[in-house]
């Protein structure tokens, strides 16, 4: 395997220190280019000199000149501001890590897709958002789209495209987040700290509050929609409390193909940057030996209704998810804050789904990101006027 140049979007959240730990215990095999994060510039500086990067973005431009001192004696360059943001995230590369948090992620995904090679993603909003728009963009300058979210990096892996006729469904798993055995009045009360306690895996605050939700889990499936060309009823969701299986892919011949491992996010993401091989990885190591059981059951959709609604969405069309996506973004913050209640995260988004907006242009990113911009306000209106 020769030595692959990777640019790593995003690399002081939960994804982009998984990611910088494999770039480090892989150095011979990985060259960094680019690494970028929005203002934690202590953490960014250090992962430059430890990773050697060429370049560190820092997108918060106010902080150019802490950067700027931070790496005054390494030979790395320094830039600052969403325009070095976008810039940087179309240099070349062999793998580009797309793990800048959320739609503010879609403009970087865009360009690293324009320049081609692998674009590993591993924010799902963009492709929620927008992903036709990316897919057509891959088509175009011969980039390969590939998955780090765990169900779908799954599917990825045991999905056999020369029987692609073959495929009934697919089948993601859920852990069903902290509050998978509480009460729906118990659910009602619960704080963001409780929110943020995933009890499987270790992410980001927007993230853990998706997870607790389910919101995240009707992400995934639009996710999957766009990746693998599925309509929404070829799309099951099981919960699965142990996360040792993510995803099962079901074949007319009654075949049933799954993923297992550890809940650890090193092991997708080490899958993207070393595919089509396989490098070792630092992950633990699943053994069937310590599998006492595996539990399977159906979403209580009167506890987590999120999933319905992003199933609603997926059918609607291109211009619901978007809706349901900035909705949700600014329901989480406001949750994180304490403004809102838990349960009015999907009530808001619900709220949302049901107004019009005078935004026909949803093909292109322009069109995407004013939409976006627009429900974002609608919902902050909302917000203020009907919840605090």
């Amino acid at each position: 395997m020769t030595r692959k140049t990777v640019n790593l979007l995003g690399s002081t959240g939960s994804v982009g220190q998984n990611t910088a730990s494999l770039l480090k215990f892989h150095e011979d095999k990985f060259a960094v280019g680019v690494i970028s994060a929005h203002s934690n510039v202590k953490d960014l500086a250090k992962q430059a000199m430890e990773l050697r990067a060429a370049k560190a973005v820092i997108a918060d431009e106010d902080l150019y000149g802490e950067l700027k001192e931070l790496l005054s004696n390494e030979n790395i360059e320094v830039a600052a501001g969403r325009e070095a943001l976008i810039e940087a995230s179309a240099e070349k590369a062999n793998v580009t890590v797309c793990a800048i948090s959320g739609f503010a992620g879609l403009e970087s995904v865009m360009k690293a897709t324009e320049q081609g090679g692998h674009i590993a993603i591993a924010n799902k909003e963009p492709l929620v958002a927008a992903g036709e728009l990316v897919k057509a963009t891959a088509e175009k300058s011969g980039a390969v789209l590939l998955p780090v979210d765990s169900e779908h990096n799954a599917v990825f892996q045991v999905w056999e495209k020369g029987n692609r006729q073959a495929i009934e469904n697919i089948t993601l798993t859920a852990s069903g987040g902290p509050f998978l055995n509480w009460s729906i009045d118990e659910i009602e009360k619960a704080t963001p700290e409780q929110a943020v306690a995933h009890p499987n895996w270790s992410m980001g605050q927007k993230i853990s509050v998706d997870s607790a939700t389910l919101m995240n889990k009707g992400l995934e499936v639009i996710e999957a929609s766009v990746l693998f060309d599925l309509p929404e009823d070829k799309i099951q969701v099981v919960i699965h409390p142990q996360s040792t299986i993510h995803a099962f892919v079901n074949y007319s011949d009654g075949s049933v193909l799954a993923h297992l491992g550890e809940p650890d996010m090193r092991i997708p993401i080490l899958h993207a940057l070393s595919w089509p091989g396989r490098l070792e990885t630092n992950a633990p190591r699943l053994n069937p030996a310590n599998l006492s059981e595996l539990q399977f059951k159906q979403v209580d959709t009167q506890k987590f209704p999120a999933l319905n609604l992003a199933r609603e969405a997926l059918k609607k069309g291109a211009s619901a998810r978007i809706i349901l996506n900035a909705s949700n973004e600014i329901a989480v913050a406001a949750f994180l804050k304490k403004k809102i209640a838990f349960r009015q995260i999907t009530e808001i988004c619900a709220e949302m789904m049901q107004k019009s907006y005078n935004n026909e242009d949803i093909q292109s990113l322009d069109g995407i990101c004013s939409l976006d911009a627009t429900v974002r306000r609608e919902t902050e209106n909302y917000i203020l006027e009907n919840c605090l």
